[in-house]
């Protein structure tokens, strides 16, 4: 079931990145990332988190391991709750929606700049890749960039 959870979120995220490199920036484009890809990756991670913290499935913790003991906040508390396949979907799921909502305002804040799409796309494969180093590029990039009259920053 989780092979088939992470596949799935992985195919929609790869889908809503193509759309995002790879066609015009309609209205219509922009709505089906948002929509389907941040918003379809959202809801499969709320419902898995919800099965998973309200023990409605079996986390099915890694082989010779005991079960995953309540959350504690702490490295060895995270460390305890991704042993499980279950924790590390949900978890690939969170990273997914929020690098995928990333390149997404990246790509508008670019738009809006009158950046070309040429220079857009380094950025936006470092979101995809390491979604953190990647916005923190942009964010000192745009610094350099011209502000269109009419930012959404």
């Amino acid at each position: 079931m989780w092979q088939t959870l992470f596949d799935f979120t992985n195919v929609i995220a790869l889908g809503g990145w193509a759309l995002l490199i790879l066609l015009p920036r309609r209205e219509s484009v922009l709505a089906c990332v948002l929509y389907g890809g941040v918003g379809l990756l959202c809801a499969t991670y709320l419902v898995m988190l919800v099965a998973l913290v309200g023990n409605l499935v079996d986390p099915a913790p890694a082989a010779g391991t005991a079960p995953n003991p309540a959350f504690e906040y702490s490295v060895e508390g995270l460390m305890a709750m991704f042993r499980s396949e279950a924790a590390i979907v949900v978890g690939w799921t969170h990273y997914l929606a929020l690098d995928l909502f990333a390149g997404l305002w990246i790509a508008r804040d670019a738009d809006g700049r009158a950046v070309g799409r040429l220079v857009q796309v380094p950025f936006l494969l470092a979101t995809f890749m390491a979604g953190p180093a990647g916005l923190f590029a942009w964010l000192i990039a745009r610094l350099f960039l011209r502000a269109d009259e009419t930012e959404n920053a």
